[in-house]
């Protein structure tokens, strides 16, 4: 791969587990994903513990609180603040844990983008907080800040190059004008994709590090993402529209990388074979007209999307298939 921060045949996770245990959770992920493992997610803890949650721990001088309707922006750090920094921090201490003697070379680590969060934070008349420009380019830039934190303690915990994935599934929808309004009568305006580019754009920059940005939408925008300078951009490929394969091909006419979501999040009825698990991955190489070996040096293969919902046992054969996956694009089967 052209500079990747991590070796081909690798593959990785999308985020969450299931459970409530952060040192069991990073142990499964280091010891399935050796080659780019990342920093579990466990939503069943609650509060805090979700995308929203997490990501605003991260989130300097901008405190939230949890409301009925969600997360609010609060004037000063509250207890729901304090119990999202501390899920974080637990989290932290239970990777560095599992780590000791691994030595990742790269590690990945997750948040909301700018756009997912800032449409699921209100602001305290209840509009949400990408409504209000000036309040859009305050959490975007504490995001930056933030997210340049955790990263380097992240890598001075691990020693590790450290890899930022940002999760924009409400993305679509804010380009699309589908946001519902507080009052569920109409819709907030769709913002421009110049705008939305330039604003992950700043995110992005300002992190200084290499960042893959995840949509499971039908049609993620792949080429804003890039343009928006994603070093990768990341998929669920079972949902992705055939409208969307031009701007596959796009991509990897550009060199680009695609984190290709191939393994079923939920336990399925029967585990799939190996084969089953990268058929359509290698169907659309096929059909785009590229050569196989494009999958192990331009794309990376992970779960459909997070786990979160997944049997515990499901989990290890889940991961297990995607690191497989991995190495068989690097080293196909003779019967592929």
């Amino acid at each position: 791969m052209d500079d990747a921060p991590w070796p081909a045949g690798a593959a990785t996770g999308i985020g969450s587990l299931p459970g409530t245990d952060p040192l069991e959770a990073a142990r499964i992920v280091l010891g399935e994903l050796p080659d780019l493992p990342h920093l579990p997610e466990l939503p069943a803890r609650g509060i805090g513990a979700d995308v929203i949650g997490r990501t605003a721990a991260l989130l300097v001088d901008l405190p939230v609180e949890v409301v009925t309707t969600g997360y609010r922006t609060a004037a000063h750090p509250g207890r729901d603040h304090r119990r999202g920094v501390d899920l974080l921090r637990r989290d932290l201490d239970a990777f560095e844990e599992a780590a000791d003697g691994l030595a990742p070379k790269t590690v990945k680590v997750q948040a909301a983008g700018p756009w997912t969060l800032t449409a699921g934070v209100e602001l305290l008349r209840g509009h949400r907080v990408l409504t209000d420009k000036g309040a859009l380019r305050e959490f975007a830039a504490s995001l930056t800040e933030g997210l340049s934190r955790h990263v380097a303690e992240v890598a001075k915990r691990t020693g590790a190059r450290v890899v930022v994935q940002l999760d924009e599934p409400t993305l679509p929808a804010v380009l699309r004008g589908l946001l519902p309004t507080p009052s569920k009568l109409g819709t907030v305006a769709a913002v421009p994709e110049p705008e939305a580019r330039e604003l992950l754009h700043s995110v992005i920059e300002g992190v200084g590090v290499d960042v893959v940005v995840h949509c499971c939408a039908g049609r993620p925008p792949i080429s804003l993402l890039r343009d928006a300078g994603a070093k990768a951009v990341a998929f669920d490929l079972s949902v992705l529209e055939a409208g969307m394969w031009d701007e596959v091909g796009e991509a990897w006419e550009d060199r680009a990388t695609l984190l290709l979501g191939l393994i079923p999040s939920l336990d399925p009825d029967r585990a799939p074979t190996l084969r089953e698990v990268a058929k359509p991955a290698l169907d659309l190489v096929d059909r785009l007209g590229f050569p196989r070996s494009i999958l192990a040096t331009h794309a990376l293969p992970t779960p459909a999307c997070g786990l979160a919902g997944a049997d515990a046992g499901w989990v290890r054969r889940a991961l297990a298939l995607t690191r497989d996956t991995g190495k068989a694009f690097l080293e196909p089967p003779e019967d592929w």
